[in-house]
């Protein structure tokens, strides 16, 4: 929310000497986000002046139109003379008033003005665009064209209000009653303990039955509706200067005065209004629920088909609006025709102010992606009392500025107030902030944002129609706690207990990390939303437990609704992005939640914030979530090991990918197994399945190894790309994290090494464990050294596979009769099982 302190300053007398920074400084300290204070015109430095076109020459001969103007500005330039100029522009004509700019002034962005030569004249000066002045754009894209009756000389900066301080607040979402000046006037007010003139306290017609006919077929929806008609707005009218730049300085682009004014009263009462062409409207205004599959042309001209839980405004022809987001093109307010004679302009309005349900309206500016300026201030709450304020203040204003006559019919539908109480002991605020405040600062500061506040040690608080965020008493906590100063709170350390500290899961969740990290991988943490067409993209099946998702009743974004089920959606998006912004060598991780659904779904129970929750209560909401188990996974694609004057470097590969399985596992204190395997994304000849032994029992816990080509170009992915993903939370259950120390031998190694030919299919893997096996305990380490598959020599469909095998007694020296023996073991029990041979 953007707010002008000009703006400001008309509802609180700030002292003249305090500046932005200075009110930016006490609304943080009051419990508002302002980002920044922007300084509007402050590199500004005239002479700046309105001036009255005399006389245009074109001139010929150039790339693009030129024109060589002669400009009365009175005597700002010192003799009365008319100023010469050049100008590019074409949207202004002989007699026009517009903005000149005469040498020696500044404008925006240190742009110098002086007396040059160019296009074969000298021009002295410049006449001005919004743009140029750093007053944004008002539609035209052109010279600034400024009403027939300003004055010839007068000082421009002054006019158009170019100096300006202008504050930027983020508002949270709870607090809806900040996105008005009104709002951010009363939070102003308090923390400078001044008064407010409130501008929604106006003097309002009682409703009557001559008013503009409604009906609202949906109560809940829509609690009040108020409609007014304005009737002979002049086709001429134009929004004035004031208003235009005022909506400028908020960040809205002036349209027409009927628009101007609902959007000018939107963002000074926080109430969206909308104002219909009574002309084009047929028959009663109702609000109802969509029909499923009913359609509306909104005012961006997209045709959208409406969805049956969409709150609409309608005319005896059907939607004439989205309730609270867009209206309708049908009935859109006409300015000017193409003759520019006002023809076609509207001249009677019907004016709406009326109040949406919040999660109608958010749930349908999310459902047709069409956030608006009305519906981000319905989602967060809106005064329902300020509707007939609004409607009023925007009547006045048509009146005023447009000639328009207010009809007497006043229609005012609405459902009976019920204001909110809260039963609140006096001294709760004092128990939530450790602080004694005392009775007398918790009522004032209550009735400061607008409540009644009754009763002396258990106080009775109607909460302001306003404030539809204070629901209970830690609410009314939080106002009294934010207003006295957050920065008054003391300072608390926590004293944790001894001997606790991180979890063996936190311990292996991040010495994982570590590893990682060293092997040269970067961590990619993501967000954890998917959504269910990357499962096609992947290459899952139709019947693959991954498909199984949790939804999001309120997700951020309606193309990933579910839950992720798997870490390499997100990291791969990573892999894409960078890989197109040029970083073609990648190895990323994440270490992550996934989510599966249980197969009996429940429903969480609250749980108690007086006391912490038992281990009943914890099991009963651990019960109603999903299963969440930690995966680690990594991606690589590119170089690996870079080139360079040391030798050449490689590129990622599967077996990269399978080591850093084989690293996590390692810290895991896990054995981990390896198997040629085939699963969704992977390459079906490039794919290693990663196990574990439970109970006796192989199970499968991740995969790892080179990417399908088909999914590299499906996700628009490097060529050669691997991936790993691992359960890591099924490692830590099967491993033993105690520290292991190294075992320093005092006898000496006996190496042997073998090269076994065997079958092309079968996995190294296999014969790894079957020399393993057939070694015994005098086996030290195996290391797989060479791979050879020369048909030639070995026959077809035959490889040579070459270990290094390392054997150490703990006792004494071992012989080379032992050594040799432990060797021909372990070549026989390939043999047997493999049916191995020793390469000759």
């Amino acid at each position: 929310m953007r707010v002008p302190l000009s703006w400001l300053r008309e509802y609180v007398d700030l002292p003249a000497t305090q500046t932005g920074r200075d009110v930016q400084a006490k609304l943080i300290s009051a419990g508002l986000e302002v980002e920044t204070v922007e300084h509007l015109g402050a590199d500004l430095k005239g002479p700046l002046v309105v001036g009255q076109v005399l006389t245009i020459e074109e001139l010929e001969g150039f790339k693009k139109p030129i024109r060589f103007c002669t400009v009365d500005v009175g005597q700002a330039n010192g003799t009365g003379e008319p100023q010469e100029i050049v100008c590019g522009a074409r949207n202004f004509a002989v007699g026009d008033k517009v903005v000149v700019v005469l040498p020696g002034a500044t404008l925006p962005g240190g742009f110098s003005i002086s007396a040059r030569k160019t296009y074969g004249r000298t021009s002295h000066g410049m006449i001005c665009s919004g743009d140029e002045l750093g007053m944004g754009d008002d539609g035209t894209h052109g010279i600034i064209v400024l009403p027939p009756e300003t004055e010839v000389g007068k000082d421009a900066v002054e006019l158009l209000e170019l100096v300006d301080e202008v504050l930027d607040i983020a508002v949270t979402a709870n607090r809806g009653d900040c996105l008005s000046i009104r709002g951010v006037a009363r939070e102003t007010a308090i923390a400078y303990g001044l008064p407010l003139r409130d501008p929604a306290l106006l003097d309002v017609p009682a409703p009557n039955a001559y008013g503009y006919p409604v009906k609202i077929a949906d109560p809940t929806g829509c609690d009040r509706f108020t409609a007014r008609t304005v009737t002979g707005l002049s086709a001429e009218a134009r929004s004035p200067i004031w208003l235009q730049r005022r909506l400028q300085k908020v960040g809205m682009r002036p349209i027409s005065l009927a628009v101007d004014v609902t959007n000018y009263v939107m963002m000074e009462l926080g109430q969206p209004l909308h104002a219909y062409d009574r002309s084009l409207v047929q028959g009663t205004i109702g609000v109802r629920r969509a029909a499923e599959g009913e359609k509306i042309v909104t005012l961006d001209g997209v045709e959208r088909k409406l969805h049956a839980e969409d709150l609409v405004v309608t005319d005896e022809r059907g939607p004439i609006g989205l309730a609270g987001v867009m209206g309708g093109a049908h009935t859109e307010i006409a300015d000017h025709d193409a003759s520019g004679t006002g023809g076609n302009a509207t001249s009677d309005v019907v004016v709406e102010a009326a109040h949406f349900d919040q999660v109608a309206i958010a749930r349908t500016a999310r459902r047709h992606k069409l956030s608006s300026e009305a519906s981000r201030r319905f989602e967060r709450g809106v005064d329902p009392q300020a509707a007939a304020a609004a409607a009023q203040r925007t009547v006045d204003l048509l009146v005023l500025l447009a000639g328009g006559t207010a009809e007497s019919g006043v229609t005012e539908l609405s459902a009976p107030p019920v204001p909110h109480t809260i039963s609140l002991p006096a001294d709760h605020p004092d128990k939530v902030a450790g602080v004694q405040y005392g009775r007398e600062t918790v009522v004032r500061r209550l009735q400061q944002v607008g409540c009644d506040v009754y009763g002396q040690d258990e106080l009775i608080v109607t909460v302001p129609s306003w404030r539809p965020d204070l629901t209970d008493p830690n609410d009314l906590a939080e106002e009294v706690i934010r207003l006295e100063g957050y920065e008054n709170l003391p300072s608390t350390l926590p004293r944790p207990p001894a001997g606790r500290g991180l979890t063996a899961r936190q311990r292996l969740h991040r010495r994982v990390g570590r590893a990682l990290a060293g092997a040269g991988y970067v961590e990619a943490p993501n967000y954890p939303f998917v959504g269910e067409k990357v499962f096609d993209q992947l290459g899952l099946d139709a019947d693959d437990p991954a498909r199984r998702v949790v939804r999001l009743v309120n997700p951020l974004s309606d193309e990933e609704p579910a839950l992720r089920t798997s870490l390499l959606p997100g990291l791969l998006g990573a892999l894409r992005r960078n890989d197109g912004r040029g970083s073609h060598d990648l190895a990323l991780f994440e270490t992550g939640l996934v989510f599966h659904p249980r197969d009996e779904q429940r429903v969480a129970a609250g749980l108690p914030v007086d006391r912490r929750p038992g281990e009943e209560d914890l099991a009963a909401l651990d019960a109603a979530l999903p299963d969440q188990p930690r995966h680690v996974a990594v991606v690589l694609a590119g170089a690996r090991e870079q080139g360079g004057w040391w030798g050449k470097g490689r590129p990622a590969d599967w077996a990269d990918a399978v080591e850093a399985a084989r690293t996590v596992a390692r810290e895991a204190g896990a054995n981990l197994g390896t198997r040629k395997g085939q699963y969704g994304p992977w390459h079906p000849g490039r794919c290693a399945e990663l196990t574990i032994t439970v109970d006796g029992t192989e199970r499968v816990v991740g995969h790892a190894g080179e990417l399908h080509p088909r999914v590299l170009k499906t996700l628009g992915l490097p060529a050669r790309s691997c991936a790993m993903e691992l359960d890591l939370d099924a490692l830590e259950r099967v491993g033993d994290d105690s520290p292991q120390a190294p075992g320093i031998s005092t006898f000496p190694v006996a190496t042997q090494d073998v090269a076994l030919v065997v079958d092309a299919f079968v996995p190294a893997a296999e014969v790894e464990a079957a020399l393993r096996d057939g070694a015994g305990e005098l086996l030290e380490s195996i290391r797989l050294f060479d791979v050879y598959d020369n048909a030639e020599q070995l026959g077809e469909g035959r490889k040579s596979l070459a270990y290094a095998l390392r054997f150490r007694a703990g006792d004494r020296t071992l012989t080379v009769d032992e050594a040799s023996a432990a060797r021909d073991a372990a070549v026989a029990l390939a043999g047997e099982r493999l049916g191995a041979v020793l390469r000759s």
